[in-house]
């Protein structure tokens, strides 16, 4: 008989939310769970680190007053212990497209997570707003099914099935829970970015307007996106690397033979 899978939790959300409890309830059943999150609300502060944080033990595992990186990195190095997969999550909220990535802290745990060469699943739920601030929405443990569902079953599965030696972390966006499961479509993230500002007197109003468009109907995403597939009701699982990856091209090479050359003829 293996043992059983030992898996470190956060979020962003803090650690008295409504979906990392979910979350917690659900993973309890497929491993030892250790909490290691934010012990108040750290949504959108992305991979920022601090030198020094304070920790309280929680009835769930630890309150850190910092952001999810630095839970991640004071649960894998010292509060552990040292986990087999980083779950990071169910977040209130989908996080969607390439410019969230490096926005959101629920993703940020996960990328924290793949530097200590840790596998890492980032949890999120779309929720229809329809222009309803995400804040003033009231959610129970039952709306999180869907993503408490298939994270259960990405975490039994996937380290066995090899999927993590082709990505460093999965990023999942589940529907809420209405009626029987949701498929899963693998996805790549949205490029689609809609940021603008306004100003007005003393001040600089920042928007982000892309959830203005996510009418089913309407929503200009191509099929295979991440957008698309929460839309039209679907599970979105990208797998995605971290660290970034480079691209060399022969016209930067170039530019370096050109730059060591002028540089050269300069300084003589």
């Amino acid at each position: 008989m293996s043992d059983p899978l030992e898996i470190l939790l956060t979020n962003d959300d803090g650690i008295d939310s409504t979906g990392l409890r979910a979350l917690y309830d659900a993973l309890s059943e497929h491993g030892n769970v250790t909490v290691v999150a934010p012990a108040n609300d750290k949504s959108a502060c992305g991979r920022s680190i601090s030198h020094e944080v304070d920790v309280e033990e929680h009835e769930l595992g630890y309150a850190v007053y910092g952001t999810p990186a630095d839970c991640v990195v004071a649960g894998l190095a010292e509060l552990g212990p040292f986990p087999d997969i980083v779950v990071a999550g169910c977040n209130k909220g989908a996080n969607l497209g390439e410019y969230v990535l490096g926005r959101s802290g629920t993703i940020g745990a996960a990328v924290e997570a793949a530097f200590f060469d840790v596998p890492a699943i980032a949890t999120s739920m779309y929720i229809p707003a329809e222009g309803a601030s995400l804040s003033t929405i009231e959610l129970d443990a039952d709306d999180f099914a869907e993503a408490t569902r298939v994270t259960s079953f990405l975490v039994d599965n996937a380290l066995e099935a090899g999927v993590f030696d082709h990505a460093a972390y999965l990023n999942i966006n589940a529907p809420v829970a209405d009626g029987e499961p949701a498929p899963i479509e693998i996805t790549r993230p949205s490029k689609r970015y809609e940021m603008d500002a306004e100003r007005n007197g003393d001040q600089v109003h920042l928007r982000d307007r892309i959830w203005e468009t996510m009418d089913p109907e309407t929503i200009p995403d191509p099929e295979g996106t991440d957008r698309r597939a929460v839309v039209d009701g679907r599970i979105s699982v990208s797998p995605l690397t971290a660290p970034h990856s480079t691209n060399h091209h022969e016209a930067l090479s170039e530019l370096a033979e050109t730059y060591s050359e002028q540089v050269s003829t300069d300084y003589r």
